[in-house]
This record gives C-alpha cells, sequence and structure tokens, in this order.
C-alpha cells in the first residue's frame, strides 16, 4: 500500500508544502545578491525578494524556527567581515515595544540575537530597553523613519565591547539609537548587525568610511544544522 504523506506546514519562502524552509529557498538565503562592504551596519541578505518573504513570515507569522537558520545568515556574514567572537564580549539586541511583543508572543531581534550568541559562544543579555510608544517602521516613509525610537542602556554594557543586532534595517535610525544608548552607557565598541537591510541602506552606506577593525582568522564554521539550544 503506498504510503501519503501529509505537511501541516510550508516553506515561508515559497509557500511549498514541506519544512519551514525549503532546500531551494535555503540556496537562495546562503547565496544572496553581492552585499557592498559596509562599515556601519553588517547585514546578511538584502531586504529584497525571497530573503523579504522569509523576513515578513518569520516577523509576522509567528514562524519561530527559522530563528537559528536567520542567526547563522548573521554569524557566517560577521565572520567574513572579520568579525569573530574575540572582538565580542556580550550579545543584545534592539527591543521592540512591549505591546509588539505581547502580539506576536516574541521578540524577533531577540530570538535571533540570543541564537548568534549561541553560535558565535559568547553571552547574550538585554541591556536595552526601549522607552515610550513608537509606532512600528514598517509602513512609515523615509523621514519619518529617521526618527528612531529611544532606548535606555543598562549599566552593564559598561567596559563591554557590544555586538547590538536588529531584524531588518531600513534608514538604520533604530540600532543608531540603541548604538547611542550602549555608548552613553560606557560600551566601549559596538557593532551594528542585522539580518537584512533594505537596497536604499545599502547604497547610502557605500559613501561612508569602513571602520578600521583587525581581521581575525578566519577559522569559525557555523553549521545551519546544528540545533538550537
Amino acid at each position: 500500500m503506498m504510503a501519503v504523506m501529509f505537511f501541516n506546514s510550508s516553506c515561508a519562502g515559497c509557500h511549498r508544502p514541506g519544512p519551514v524552509l525549503c532546500r531551494t529557498c535555503r540556496f537562495v538565503l546562503a547565496a544572496p545578491p553581492a552585499m557592498p562592504a559596509s562599515g556601519d551596519v553588517v547585514a546578511a541578505v538584502p531586504f529584497v525578494g525571497r530573503p523579504r518573504q522569509v523576513l515578513l513570515n518569520f516577523k509576522y507569522g509567528n514562524r519561530r524556527q527559522l530563528g537559528h537558520h536567520l542567526a547563522g545568515l548573521v554569524v557566517n556574514r560577521l565572520l567574513e567581515s572579520g568579525i569573530g567572537p574575540d572582538e565580542v564580549d556580550v550579545v543584545t539586541w534592539a527591543p521592540t515595544s512591549a505591546k509588539r511583543r505581547h502580539r506576536r508572543g516574541f521578540d524577533q531581534a531577540e530570538l535571533v540575537a540570543r541564537r548568534v550568541a549561541l553560535q558565535l559562544g559568547v553571552p547574550c543579555r538585554r541591556l536595552l530597553r526601549r522607552d515610550g510608544v513608537a509606532p512600528p517602521q514598517t509602513g512609515l516613509d523615509r523621514a519619518q523613519r529617521l526618527h528612531g525610537p529611544v532606548f535606555t542602556a543598562s549599566p552593564a554594557a559598561h567596559g563591554q565591547r557590544v555586538l547590538v543586532i536588529d531584524d531588518v534595517v531600513t534608514t538604520g535610525a533604530t540600532l543608531r539609537s540603541a548604538t547611542h544608548a550602549l555608548r552613553l552607557a560606557g560600551a566601549v565598541d559596538v557593532i551594528k548587525s542585522a539580518v537584512a537591510t533594505t537596497p536604499a541602506v545599502v547604497t547610502d552606506r557605500r559613501r561612508e568610511a569602513p571602520r578600521a577593525r583587525k581581521r581575525p582568522a578566519a577559522t569559525h564554521t557555523v553549521v545551519h544544522g546544528q540545533r538550537a539550544a
């Protein structure tokens, strides 16, 4: 008798029945269009096409299973940029508002940050608090997005080299605000990273001079199939 398989899930990238991310979409995410070097934000993929669809499903479709794979993309991009565990003391994230976290059931930036820290082998701590109520960046025009949220950083950031993670960068206002707060709290270095960035942000940052950073030997390899704790 022929066995029949029923899939209760579909791919977050192409919606085909099967695993949360099919083999084809994994390949697309692992080999995105060339990303221009940026000394400001280290982003893994451009926020267009298939990567955009995956990120939207992750963020709004409660596809939390994608967190480990997206974190792997971020870690690989960091290592390619010469940023390894030896340059990071702690990983944190730019938190979403309490209201949006409650509505979604999770903070997508936190989920990615904790898995990035796990794969790098460094601690992950909540160092930022989002002050006030800010509208979501999605749906705002560029002028509105330039006014990012306000953060307050924990005194635990003092003397630390911090890697701060966001999910999607549009104007960069959120990570700039997070960096400002961390530096006010005494962080000695802040590295900004994200899963994805819009093409407009990448184009704008071509004009910025890259930060001088010592490149450690690339001896770390991320295995996306490894199960996260």
